[in-house]
């Protein structure tokens, strides 16, 4: 064989290399196309594959602090007739308030409430006739607040309270009023079990669909409600516990579905 010939054979044999490496790159570069293409098909479709569920979260919140009102009035056109009836009642009902255990620097006397109408009839009707009425002039407001020692027992002792007074000629319109603790202090504790409570839903969903639950792709936090006195007794209907308030919120949360 002669040294051309050998050049030849070896020509051709780089030739056929070539030709199989390019062939090989051509295949693989078809491969990975074909795969990017399907994986991005795969995510665009997957991006449809989604669920919206709901996670409900409710708190109950007891009363911080509890205040007792009495507020009483006195109507008439004898403006300092009434002023001293208004000193008498006040004075007595402090002293009540001071016989049962509250002491006196702990009560809260409001400010004197004076309305004036500047007169003394108004027009009403009666019997399809409009005559003029007599009213009072003069009308004189009354408040006294004091500190509940015990939240759970202070709306006993306001209705016990308001008893007391009658019997003492002395009534009066006794109010309970209660202080629950800030919003913003629960609300973080809220949110994240309405948000917990929502994926358990949705991976309840998730396996039904025999899917994998995915990252959240939008939520929404609903407004905190505020459910005044929801214990009530059964068997009269009347409120109970009024010391407790119930917090509630519903997230809406979608999820995608893999």
């Amino acid at each position: 064989m002669g040294i051309t010939s050998i050049k030849n054979n070896i020509q051709e044999n780089k030739g056929i290399t070539k030709s199989v490496i390019l062939s090989f790159s051509l295949l693989l570069g078809l491969v990975l196309l074909g795969f990017f293409i399907f994986q991005g098909l795969k995510t665009f479709s997957d991006k449809d594959r989604v669920v919206a569920v709901k996670g409900l979260a409710e708190m109950d919140m007891k009363a911080t602090a509890a205040t007792i009102a009495l507020n009483f009035s006195f109507s008439g056109d004898n403006l300092q007739n009434l002023i001293k009836q208004t000193e008498n009642k006040k004075d007595a009902v402090i002293a009540y308030l001071t016989n049962v255990g509250y002491d006196k620097n702990s009560i809260k006397i409001g400010i004197l409430d004076v309305t004036d109408r500047q007169k003394y009839y108004e027009p009403r009707l009666q019997n399809g006739e409009q005559i003029q009425v007599k009213i009072d002039r003069y009308t004189i407001a009354q408040s006294l607040t004091v500190q509940a020692k015990d939240v759970e027992t202070a709306e006993n002792k306001a209705t016990q309270m308001n008893l007391d007074l009658v019997t003492k000629d002395l009534t009066s319109n006794v109010k309970t009023n209660y202080s629950f603790p800030e919003l913003n202090s629960i609300k973080p504790q809220l949110i994240a079990e309405s948000t917990k409570n929502a994926r358990i839903a949705g991976q309840q969903f998730a396996n039904d669909s025999q899917a994998t639950l995915g990252k959240i792709k939008t939520a929404s936090q609903g407004q905190i409600s505020i459910s005044d006195n929801y214990f009530r007794d059964e068997g009269s209907g009347k409120q109970k516990n009024s010391y407790i308030q119930k917090a509630r919120v519903v997230s809406e949360i979608v999820f995608f579905l893999e």
